[in-house]
């Protein structure tokens, strides 16, 4: 079997582990729904590479207000890999205590809220910290991790509580212990990560699911659709009025925050 057969095969059981989860997508998109028709946001964050599930949530093609999407970049910006803003720092702010309390500062949160907190393994500080301070303030919390993963892991809190500890509900991309899915010939490090394929399925899962309830409830849907699709001042419509239903739900998020607000 070549590489690339391999990874597509290792693909189908990813699809296979969300498909088995549907009865939980289902309750998360229950929460999720209701807390968009109550005029308020879901919160969604991921450190690292799972700031591609947050941006696979909104804004994005087939994508839809009631979402807010919250990523650090100290925490996600990649690209330099050494150096100024490299990946050294960024992992090592992933660990810093009480940095997830001073991102939740900036927001006025309100128990009708939900969150969704994506990290693979769990282990790392700043998001079981979102997690716990979500909960904190009466937000029910829905975590996306690779479940093998995480149990083989060591978590970076001194109290050794994961991510999970911290959630509602666990949803498990299914990517296996380490993340890569392809052994190559003599080569003692398996490569190609799968936890990304199985936590957009779950996320688009997520978001088809309260699609429809929000539908079935009357709830105008402003999705953002291709021009090819539906026409240039359609798309055009579409994508301007979403962002004016974000922004008017963002502004609730700042009207009282601090204590004198």
């Amino acid at each position: 079997m070549t590489p690339s057969a391999q990874y597509l095969l290792a693909c189908e059981g990813l699809v296979d582990v969300v498909r088995r989860q549907q009865a939980s997508i289902a309750t998360a998109a229950d929460w999720f729904a209701r807390t968009i028709l109550a005029g308020r946001m879901v919160h969604v964050f991921g450190s690292g590479h799972s700031r591609i599930m947050v941006e696979e949530m909104w804004p994005r093609y087939g994508s839809f207000p009631g979402f807010n999407p919250i990523v650090e970049l100290s925490l996600t910006f990649h690209n330099p890999v050494v150096g100024a803003n490299g990946q050294r720092q960024a992992m090592f702010l992933e660990n810093v205590s009480g940095l997830a309390a001073r991102i939740l500062r900036n927001f006025a949160l309100a128990p009708e809220d939900t969150a969704l907190v994506i990290s693979s393994s769990g282990c790392n500080v700043v998001p079981i910290e979102m997690a716990e301070e979500f909960r904190r303030r009466g937000v029910r919390v829905v975590s996306i991790i690779s479940r093998a993963h995480s149990e083989a892991s060591t978590s970076r809190r001194p109290d050794g509580r994961k991510l999970q500890d911290f959630s509602d509900l666990v949803l498990d991309t299914g990517a296996p212990i380490g993340d890569a899915m392809v052994q190559v010939a003599d080569l003692d490090t398996p490569v190609a990560p799968g936890s990304t394929v199985g936590g957009c399925l779950l996320v688009n899962c997520l978001k088809a699911e309260v699609a429809h309830r929000l539908h079935e409830a009357g709830q105008p849907l402003r999705v953002l659709t291709a021009s090819a699709l539906v026409g240039g001042d359609r798309a055009t419509d579409l994508f301007e009025s979403a962002y004016d239903e974000h922004a008017h739900r963002l502004a609730k998020l700042f009207a009282t925050v601090g204590p004198t607000g």
